[in-house]
C-alpha cells in the first residue's frame, strides 16, 4: 500500500496552533540587543556579510556589515528578511513520527533515533547496504557537507549519496574541470569593475544575485560594455548594450558561432593559445560551418547581433564572462559551459587583472558544498571517488581500509528512478526538498510514497518531509558555527548567534548521534565544528580544492581566505592562473570541441511552445524558507505564466486569465502575465512553489550525460486558455500541498 503524505488538514491538527510549543514572546528590547554577531546571509552563493542582532537567544533584527569586502553592507530583499525565520511559528521544535491514518505525533529523541536506526539496519540486512540512500543540500556549511559525506560512507555504508547541487552547479563544475582541471571562479568579483566588456550568459543577476549587480554598475561607470544572453529581457538585460534573446536550448550554437567569428576575424591571442592551451584546432574545427546565417536560424537571434557580440568580445582588451543556471540546466549543460570557456581561452583573457570567468553559485554554499564529499562521485578536496590515489588519501585521514569506502553511487534523479525499480528502499535527507525541486515531480512524489522508511532532517516541515516516517528537527544557519565558500572561492565564517529552540538539535549533533548508534562513533569523535574543519583541511590537502592552509583564526583575521591555500603561511588565491599553470595533467588550459545538438525535447505540432523556468527576486529554491516570510510572499505571491502579447493573442489569452500549461509529464494552471520582455515562442514559470502551483510538474527528466543535471530550462508545451480570471485566495497558504 502506498505511503501517502500527511494532508494539510492533518498538519493543522498535529502542528497548529502549535500546541505544546513554548509561548512566543515579542521582540522585547529590540533596540538593545544582547549581542551583535557578524556572519553571512543564509541564501545565495554571494554569502553577503550581515550583522545579526540577538536578544534573549533570539535573532531580533540585523545591521549592515559594511566592512565585509564583497557586499559592503548591501543586501537583497531576501537578505533583509532572513532573520525572521528564527522566530517563525512553523519551526520544528520536537521529533515527530508518522502514525498511519493519524498523522504525525511527537516522539522523544531516543525513540525517533532508535526507530530510524532500526529501519536502516532492517532494510540493509534484507536488501544490502546500498538499498538505503541519503540526499543532502548545499545550504549546509562546509563542515556539515564534509560530515554528511563521511557519515553516508562510513556509518550508513552506502554508495548512494547525492545532493541538491546536482540541480545547480554540476555542469559548471564538470566544464571547469575539463577546461582548467579545477572548479572555481577565476577571479574575485571586484575584477568586474574594470573590465571593458562583460558577458552575462543565462543569469538573471539583478533579481537572483542583486548584490553582485553593484560590481557590474561599477564597470558601467568606468565605461564597460555589457552583453546579456537570455530569452527574457530581464532587469539586467534592460541595461545592456546588447541583449541576445536566445531560443532556449540553443546556447552552444551561439557560443560556437561567436568562436567562428573570432577565428574568421583573427580576434585571437595567438601567444596564449600556443603556449598555454591545447585543443584549439579541434575546437575551431567543430564550429567551422557555424556561419551567421546558420546561427540566426538555430538560435533565433539576428545575425547582426551575433556579429556585434563577437566584435565587442573579440576587440576588448579586458573582459569577464559570467554564467549560471540558464546555460547549465540542460541535457547538454557541460557542452554549453565549455563553449563559453572556449571564448575566454581564445582571447587569452584569464589569469590577469580585470580579465576573468565566473560560474555564479545559486545556493548558500554551492561552491564549498560541491568540494568536500557529499556528491555521489566525489571525496573531500574535490577528489574523484574512483581514483585509487584519491581513495587512499581519504582512507588514511579517516583511518579505515580503502576498500571500506564505497565506490560511485547514483545521482539525485537516478536515486528516484532506483526507488521506482525497487533497488532503493530507505532514505535519509537533510536540507533537500526534492518533491518541489526535482523535475517531473509527480514521479518524484510517487517514489517517496514507495519508500519503506524515510527520515527527514530539517527545521521546517517541507513538502517532501510530509512523506517521512520520522522528522528530526535540525538547525538554522545561525545556530551552528562553521564556514561556507562564496561564489568567488572565498572561505568565510558562519558564527553561531543563537542555539536551536525547544528540543531541536543542531544538524551536526543529529548526524554524530546517528553515527554512534550505527556503530561508527569512533570515526566521528568531534566536539566542535572547528574540529570537523581541521579534519576537512587534512582531507583536502593536495586536492584541487585545497583548504589545508585555512584556519578559523586566519579567516577571522582576513574576513575570508580564497582557496587553494596549501600551507599555513600561504595568503590564499583570489585570482587563479596568474602563473599560467593550470591544474590539468599537462598544465595547460583545454579547449573542448562542441558540435551542436538539439535539447532533449523540441517543439512539435502537439507541443508548439517552449517552456522555461527560473527564479524571482523574493523567493529562494523550493521556497521552504522564503514562502514563510510574509513580506517576501507579498512581493510575489504565486507563480505567474510570463507570455508575450503576440503569443497570447494567438490563443486569445488576456492578462491574469488562467492558462493550463500541458507537457508530456502533465498539466498545471497558472494566471497569465502578459509581458513584452520574453520571446514570442517561449513562456516562463518560476519554480519556487509546490503542489498544484509547481512548475516542476511539467519539466522533464532528461539528464546531461556527464553532469546528470536535469533539463529544467527547456521543454515542449502547449497552452490551453481556460477563459476565466485568476482565483482569489490567500497566497500565504501557497506552501500547502493539495
Amino acid at each position: 500500500m502506498a505511503k501517502l503524505p500527511v494532508s494539510s488538514e492533518q498538519l493543522i491538527a498535529d502542528f497548529g496552533p502549535h500546541k505544546n510549543y513554548p509561548p512566543r514572546e515579542g521582540f522585547v528590547g529590540r533596540d538593545e540587543p544582547d549581542e551583535v554577531v557578524k556572519t553571512h546571509c543564509c541564501f545565495c552563493g554571494m554569502q553577503c556579510g550581515i550583522k545579526l542582532l540577538v536578544k534573549n537567544n533570539r535573532v531580533v533584527g540585523f545591521d549592515p556589515w559594511e566592512e565585509f569586502p564583497f557586499n559592503e553592507g548591501r543586501l537583497c530583499p531576501k537578505g533583509v528578511q532572513r532573520y525572521l525565520q528564527n522566530n517563525h511559528p512553523d519551526r520544528l521544535l520536537h521529533p515527530f513520527g508518522r502514525v498511519e491514518g493519524a498523522g504525525f505525533r511527537p516522539l522523544g529523541w531516543d525513540a525517533a533515533l532508535d526507530r530510524t536506526v532500526a529501519e536502516i539496519r532492517r532494510i540493509q540486512a534484507e536488501h544490502g547496504p546500498h538499498a538505503f540512500a541519503m540526499l543532502s543540500g548545499v545550504s549546509l556549511t562546509n563542515e556539515k557537507s564534509y560530515l554528511v559525506g563521511k557519515f553516508a560512507r562510513l556509518a550508513l555504508k552506502t554508495r548512494n549519496l547525492d545532493y541538491n547541487g546536482r540541480l545547480c552547479m554540476v555542469s559548471a563544475g564538470a566544464g571547469n574541470k575539463k577546461a582548467f582541471g579545477l572548479d572555481r571562479a577565476s577571479n574575485t568579483y571586484a575584477d568586474l569593475a574594470h573590465a571593458e566588456v562583460i558577458m552575462i550568459c543565462g543569469t538573471n543577476v539583478s533579481e537572483t544575485f542583486p548584490t553582485l549587480t553593484h560590481w557590474i554598475w561599477q564597470a558601467r561607470d568606468n565605461g564597460a560594455k555589457l552583453i546579456v544572453v537570455d530569452p527574457r529581457l530581464t532587469p539586467i538585460a534592460r541595461t545592456a548594450d546588447l541583449h541576445l534573446p536566445i531560443r532556449p536550448g540553443r546556447d552552444s550554437a551561439l557560443y560556437g558561432a561567436i568562436l567562428h567569428q573570432l577565428v574568421k576575424h583573427d580576434w585571437l591571442d595567438h601567444d596564449f593559445i600556443a603556449q598555454h592551451t591545447s585543443g584549439f584546432a579541434e575546437a575551431t574545427a567543430a564550429v567551422k560551418d557555424y556561419d551567421l546565417t546558420w546561427a540566426e536560424q538555430t538560435t533565433g537571434i539576428d545575425a547582426a547581433k551575433i556579429m556585434r557580440a563577437a566584435e565587442m568580445w573579440g576587440r576588448a582588451k579586458t573582459s569577464f564572462l559570467l554564467h549560471a543556471r540558464g546555460i547549465e540546466h540542460h541535457s547538454k549543460g557541460v557542452e554549453n559551459v565549455v563553449s563559453c570557456i572556449n571564448l575566454v581561452l581564445a582571447t587569452g583573457r584569464i589569469g590577469k587583472p580585470y580579465c576573468g570567468y565566473g560560474t555564479i553559485t545559486g545556493q548558500g554554499n554551492g561552491q564549498g558544498g560541491r568540494e568536500h564529499g557529499h556528491k555521489c562521485d566525489q571525496l573531500p578536496g574535490n577528489r574523484d571517488i574512483e581514483n585509487p590515489e584519491h581513495r587512499a588519501h581519504i582512507a588514511r585521514v579517516w583511518n579505515v581500509p580503502e576498500p571500506e569506502i564505497p565506490h560511485k553511487g547514483l545521482t539525485a534523479y537516478e536515486i528516484i528512478e532506483a526507488i521506482h525499480r525497487g533497488e532503493i528502499r530507505g532514505m535519509i535527507s537533510i536540507c533537500f526538498n526534492p518533491v518541489v525541486s526535482l523535475p517531473n515531480n509527480n514521479y518524484v512524489r510517487e517514489a517517496f510514497e514507495k519508500l519503506e522508511h524515510y527520515t527527514a532532517i530539517d527545521f521546517f516541515l517541507n513538502e517532501t518531509a510530509r512523506h517521512a516516517d520520522i522528522v528530526l528537527p535540525g538547525s538554522l544557519h545561525e545556530e551552528e558555527d562553521g564556514t561556507v565558500t562564496t561564489a568567488e572561492g572565498r572561505v568565510v565564517r558562519i558564527r553561531r548567534a543563537v542555539t536551536p529552540p525547544g528540543e531541536a538539535r543542531t544538524d551536526t549533533d543529529i548526524l554524530l548521534e546517528l553515527a554512534r548508534r550505527l556503530g561508527a562513533g569512533d570515526k566521528f569523535e568531534f566536539k566542535t565544528s572547528e574540529e570537523i574543519f581541521t579534519e576537512l583541511r587534512y582531507a583536502s590537502q593536495g586536492g584541487t580544492a585545497d583548504y589545508f592552509g585555512i584556519t578559523y583564526e586566519k579567516i577571522e583575521k582576513n574576513m575570508g581566505v580564497f582557496w587553494p591555500c596549501p600551507t599555513l603561511d600561504h595568503p590564499g588565491t583570489p585570482r587563479l592562473w596568474e602563473d599560467r599553470k593550470f591544474a590539468t595533467p599537462d598544465g595547460k588550459a583545454h579547449f573542448n570541441p562542441v558540435s551542436y545538438r538539439d535539447p532533449g525535447e523540441i517543439t512539435d505540432a502537439e507541443y508548439p511552445v517552449i517552456l522555461t523556468t527560473g527564479r524571482v527576486v523574493s523567493q529562494y529554491l523550493s521556497g521552504t524558507q522564503t514562502r514563510r516570510i510574509g513580506k517576501l510572499v507579498d512581493q510575489y505571491p504565486e507563480p505567474l505564466l510570463e507570455i508575450h502579447p503576440t503569443l497570447a493573442a494567438r490563443y486569445n489569452i488576456h492578462d491574469r486569465e488562467v492558462v493550463r500549461v500541458v507537457t508530456r509529464r502533465g498539466a498545471a494552471e497558472f494566471p497569465a502575465q502578459l509581458v513584452e520582455t520574453i520571446r514570442t515562442d517561449t513562456v516562463f514559470i518560476p519554480y519556487h512553489w509546490p503542489g498544484r502551483k509547481s512548475a516542476n510538474q511539467l519539466t522533464s527528466g532528461h539528464l546531461d550525460p556527464v553532469s546528470k543535471i536535469p533539463e529544467f530550462k527547456v521543454c515542449a508545451a502547449r497552452l490551453e486558455p481556460l477563459g476565466h480570471p485568476e482565483p482569489v485566495g490567500d497566497a500565504r497558504t501557497a506552501f500547502a500541498s493539495p
